[in-house]
């Protein structure tokens, strides 16, 4: 099964699969493109109506106080008309169309507010939509009542064309302004991944540390003040109790360690991502070959988003895969370059370098991103960071997991006090 996520998920979406030829009998999806298409006539009407003295009074009035507002009242409504018209797109003819950002002014208070929503392309365009659709409107419904009575045969063939056209406008019309639209919203998304992503780590920490390393030094702690009471009275079983004291401060280390590995592990920062990568290999129940070809090392934060993406998916080999073997690669696709392992599907999303992390083993197979094996977990991250998740793990094997992080460079300061 091949899965990915995001923006070509989203192109997914827009592009939408074509539906099912007509057939001379109704079928539920001819029936939904008949009720959408009769449909039109009252809605479009109507809207034509509205759109049309609002649009005539807002531009006409514009020379006066109350000319402007209301004209920016207006397209806010024409932004809920399009909301209107998507929802009944996407159930009556199953055309998936992406919201719009919200609008947003860059300012408060009400001359900010006034100019963005007289510059809003997304509302002028579905007050456009409105407009331009009466005489479609009147013709579709026309030609569908008339055919419901005297054309039965051709209604299925005649009804797909003319709600073909119906989803193209939708789509042209309806869909965000341009990529850049599509764009705010993925990054509005990312916003609240990042942020939900740092409060679970926080509160995982929190706990880690609560219930291991200082509930193990609050018992050491109790333990030294019990040998001190007992150290004049009974020397050989306070002796006995530090001994034990001694052996619950190895663990405490021990936890404070591991705790610190799970936050960012030393041998990354002092040593990069290929002994990093082989430490992790060589604490993997499955044998793992690695290869990292990088000239140089990225980012921290990209260096950091790579080793833990490769952590998470060798914990889900020793878990789950029952393989035999597995292998890690780890290279580096510059702009323009060949196209990697995740290019495969053409979303056309590469601008610059790329950090590619190719994960594969012989095992089961089956994974899936909502297996509960972490993978949605991994594709969202990898996603806040307009990175790319591709997995493909058919049922028997093998399973080959591409991960794509965009290339940032290390700063001089950071590679200054690498070398101190």
């Amino acid at each position: 099964m091949t899965v990915r996520s995001r923006s070509s998920a989203a192109d997914d979406a827009l592009g939408d699969a074509p539906p099912p030829p007509p057939r001379a009998r109704l079928s539920g999806l001819m029936w939904r493109e008949i009720a959408y298409l009769l449909a039109n006539f009252p809605l479009g009407v109507a809207a034509f109506v509205v759109v049309l003295v609002w649009l005539t009074l807002g531009i006409g009035l514009s020379i006066t106080v109350v000319g402007l507002p209301l004209l920016a009242t207006g397209l806010l409504a024409c932004r809920q008309y399009g909301r209107l018209e998507r929802a009944r797109a996407a159930a009556l003819l199953g055309v998936q169309v992406a919201e719009p950002s919200r609008l947003r002014p860059r300012e408060r208070g009400f001359f900010p507010w006034l100019w963005t929503c007289l510059k809003d392309p997304v509302a002028w365009r579905h007050a456009l939509f409105a407009l331009v659709r009466l005489p479609w409107v009147l013709l579709t419904f026309t030609v569908v009542l008339v055919l419901l009575v005297v054309g039965w045969p051709v209604l299925p063939w005649a009804a797909r064309w003319l709600s073909s056209v119906d989803r193209a406008m939708v789509r042209a019309l309806l869909s965000p302004s341009d990529e850049l639209e599509r764009r705010i919203a993925e990054l509005e998304s990312d916003r609240v991944t990042v942020t939900d992503t740092a409060a679970a780590d926080l509160r995982r920490i929190e706990r880690d540390l609560h219930d291991g390393a200082q509930a193990r030094l609050v018992a050491l702690a109790m333990g030294l003040g019990l040998a001190k009471e007992k150290l004049l009275e009974d020397p050989e079983a306070a002796a006995a109790m530090v001994d034990e004291a001694h052996g619950e401060v190895k663990l405490a280390l021990q936890e404070l360690r591991d705790l610190a590995r799970g936050i960012h592990p030393a041998i990354l920062t002092d040593r990069g991502l290929g002994p990093a990568l082989s430490s992790l290999a060589g604490r993997c129940t499955v044998p793992v070959t690695t290869s990292v070809d990088l000239d140089e090392r990225p980012a921290p934060a990209i260096e950091g988003i790579a080793y833990f993406t490769v952590s998470e998916l060798l914990q889900n080999v020793s878990k789950h895969s029952a393989a035999r073997q597995a292998s890690v690669e780890v290279w580096r696709v510059e702009g323009g370059g060949p196209a990697g392992p995740s290019d495969r599907g053409g979303d056309g999303r590469r601008a610059g370098d790329r950090l590619l992390i190719l994960v594969s083993d012989d095992g089961r197979g089956g994974a899936r991103l909502d297996g509960g094996s972490g993978m949605a977990g991994l594709a969202g991250r990898l996603g806040s960071v307009d990175g790319l998740f591709v997995l493909d793990s058919p049922v028997g094997g093998p399973t080959r997991v591409t991960a794509e992080l965009p290339w940032r460079a290390r700063t001089e300061p950071a590679a200054a006090s690498r070398g101190r």
